[in-house]
């Protein structure tokens, strides 16, 4: 997912804003499963909600106002009610690393009780992998 860094997340320094990098994998993880043929809306209509149990983000070099990054999503891992989005932030042409990142995610219904991972959910999450 390209994205265009804004003035308004920056620091006084120009720099990526430490707690952007987690926005940026929000929405590269919702483009994720957009890009495997549902939005996010349509899985949360289905039943599925993915509160995120953990996060982290290892800062490897800046991104600055007006740079244009490129933001990647996977999923590493599932377990019976949860699943582990992975996350790399690159420059422009993909030279430098600039940042990766994890989030792990609860699967609950509307309720908010745990749920199993539906199949048609793992399912339609492995497009994008193949």
């Amino acid at each position: 997912m390209p994205h265009r860094v804004s003035y308004g997340e920056t620091d006084t320094m120009g720099v990526l804003y430490y707690a952007e990098y987690l926005h940026l994998f929000e929405r590269a993880r919702s483009a994720y499963i957009r890009h495997c043929g549902m939005s996010y809306a349509e899985v949360e209509k289905k039943g599925i909600i993915l509160p995120v149990r953990e996060a982290q983000c290892r800062y490897r070099a800046p991104a600055h106002y007006d740079d244009l990054v490129q933001v990647r999503a996977g999923i590493s891992q599932w377990s019976r009610a949860s699943l582990r989005f992975v996350y790399e932030i690159w420059n422009e042409d993909k030279t430098r690393l600039l940042a990766t990142g994890m989030t792990q995610h609860a699967l609950v219904n509307a309720e908010g009780k745990p749920m199993p991972v539906p199949d048609w959910f793992k399912e339609l999450c492995s497009k994008a992998a193949g």
